[in-house]
């Protein structure tokens, strides 16, 4: 399979030089291959929410290479950083992130305005999404007439909205309850099967595994990169912190 992720000695510093200095991400390399399901898992402050956001364009490292689909990150303008995010890369949040003024439908809808698609065919598109996450009847509803785990569905639905090949998801079902949460869980790996690439970021083990590959972070370094089931893959129970957040 064709590399669709190369990280080559990235560092993601914060206070470089000062002597608060924080090294979130500390010499990482890694490969993530087109059509890969790969968890990110460690504890707060592992630095794995930093790789989100490196992974995602949402920020730059500080030294290091970054390569997306063969394309040098840190060489993009914030326009073309920007460009990237909104075609490639599906974003899921904890919180599901939706604009509650808005409908099912317009939440959905938004990336594709983004993408300048024209009303008719984005309202199909959204549809699409929304059908795929079984939503497609509560498109005219509000964001607050919905549980915790339509919220995350719908927000599911943005991010497939525009068809991009990377999922990547936060923490996705950190505000749900475990049955929701494993629906939740299905459903990515329903977009994996399809043909999507999914990187997950969790500090559950449970969640983790559901991946086919894990990439354990501790203190910013990878310290385990390899099959998802391997005993070694899994974060003991003293590095997790309840609920943890990197």
């Amino acid at each position: 399979m064709a590399k669709l992720i190369e990280l080559r000695d990235v560092y993601k510093i914060y206070g470089e030089g000062l002597e608060s200095e924080v090294r979130a991400l500390d010499g990482v390399s890694l490969d993530v291959e087109k059509g890969e399901f790969v968890a990110v898992v460690g504890q707060s402050g592992s630095g794995k929410s930093t790789m989100m956001n490196v992974l995602g364009c949402l920020d730059i490292p500080t030294r290091g290479t970054y390569r997306l689909d063969g394309v040098d990150v840190r060489e993009l303008t914030d326009k073309e950083l920007s460009r990237i995010r909104n075609k490639q890369i599906g974003f899921i949040f904890q919180q599901y992130n939706l604009i509650q003024n808005l409908t099912v439908l317009e939440n959905v809808e938004l990336p594709l305005i983004y993408q300048g698609i024209d009303p008719i065919d984005r309202r199909e598109l959204a549809i699409q999404a929304l059908t795929r996450v079984g939503l497609a009847d509560r498109a005219q509803h509000k964001p607050t007439q919905m549980s915790g785990g339509q919220q995350q569905r719908v927000a599911i639905a943005r991010a497939i909205s525009t068809h991009p090949p990377i999922i990547m998801a936060d923490e996705p079902t950190g505000a749900l309850d475990s049955h929701t949460g494993r629906e939740v869980l299905e459903m990515l790996k329903r977009l994996h099967d399809a043909g999507n690439t999914v990187v997950l970021i969790t500090h559950d083990n449970s969640i983790a595994v559901q991946a086919q590959r894990i990439i354990r972070l501790e203190d910013g370094h990878v310290i385990y990169d390899g099959d998802a089931h391997d005993p070694k893959a899994v974060v003991t129970p003293e590095l997790v912190g309840e609920g943890a957040e990197a």
